[in-house]
């Protein structure tokens, strides 16, 4: 039984999330890292796409009941078992009634802890035991985790404890593909937009990160009719203030587009806190393709060394 005591400012289940089902109009959820999933998942032996528990601002306790291999990743939070530091991107070996606990977030927002073993939760839905908090379904209950929450979890140890892996580096400048919209803004909009910085704005959440500036201002009054949009799109509503949507964002909206996050720098919103800067900057399609490629090998170089180690 794994029982969360405490769950800071927000935690949840999830996994690579729902795909195939925003026609329904039900958004993809999932972890904002994919990559910190998987990683932490192949530390303890677990398959890719296995659940694990997105861990958001810190500040949370989580207690065991049986002998677990668990690793976590993403930002620091300064970890501890009973006074001993779980150092972030290792596999770790915990015991029963070990209680996990979770300092505030240093230098990002969202950690990931995998649990070595198979979970067991409510039904799959849409293939995905992913907590849509805003529709209200996945995970164990559709919300958020609350102190006294538990599920069960078997116990495996498919790899050897105290591995480690890194993370791909994070980065503030964020690569964009060009938005639909450039001709209906204002002259030089998407000119300004790319070339100032920005900062997360605090009412950011899992649906998207709202951006503000203090020195660039694209305020506009152009209506669209409602068009899809994915996590990764631009918004820019009539008060200049940037929404990059993310995992939980609704499937439709009418707000011009200034450009598309490409697929490899999704990830680096899972830490961009509040206040933080970002800036963005253009790139072309076979410059996001190596950028994805960058990361699948990375990904694959995880898998041969533990494939050696594991032998």
């Amino acid at each position: 039984m794994i029982t969360i005591i405490k769950p800071g400012m927000q935690m949840s289940i999830q996994d690579q999330g729902r795909t195939g089902s925003r026609h329904l109009g039900i958004g993809h959820s999932g972890c904002i890292d994919p990559y910190a999933q998987i990683i932490t998942n192949r530390l303890v032996g677990n398959d890719d796409n296995n659940p694990v528990i997105e861990i958001t601002l810190g500040l949370a306790e989580i207690q065991f009941d049986n002998d677990y291999y668990i690793a976590l990743h993403g930002t620091d939070m300064k970890a501890t078992v009973n006074g001993n530091a779980v150092e972030p991107g290792w596999s770790f070996y915990i015991k029963k009634g070990d209680v996990l606990k979770l300092n505030a977030a240093r230098h990002g927002f969202r950690s990931y802890l995998a649990i070595g073993g198979d979970w067991h939760l409510p039904d799959l839905i849409l293939n995905s035991y992913s907590t849509d908090i805003s529709a209200g379904f996945g995970g164990l209950t559709g919300q958020a985790l609350q102190a006294g929450d538990s599920f069960e979890v078997t116990p495996k140890y498919n790899t050897k404890v105290g591995l480690g892996a890194m993370l791909p580096p994070k980065s503030t400048q964020i690569r964009i593909h060009a938005g639909p919209h450039a001709a209906l803004l204002p002259k030089d909009t998407i000119v300004n937009f790319i070339n100032h910085s920005w900062h997360v704005s605090p009412n950011s959440n899992r649906m998207g990160t709202r951006l503000l500036s203090d020195e660039c201002d694209i305020r506009h009054t152009v209506s669209l009719p409602s068009m899809a949009v994915a996590p990764g799109c631009i918004q820019l509503p009539p008060n200049g203030e940037p929404i990059v949507l993310l995992n939980d964002a609704q499937t439709t909206g009418g707000y011009p587009l200034l450009g598309t996050v490409i697929e490899a720098d999704l990830r680096h919103f899972a830490q961009l806190k509040p206040g933080d800067f970002l800036h963005f900057k253009f790139v072309t399609l076979k410059e996001a393709h190596a950028a994805q490629e960058k990361l699948t090998a990375h990904l694959n170089q995880l898998a041969i060394a533990l494939n050696y180690i594991n032998k």
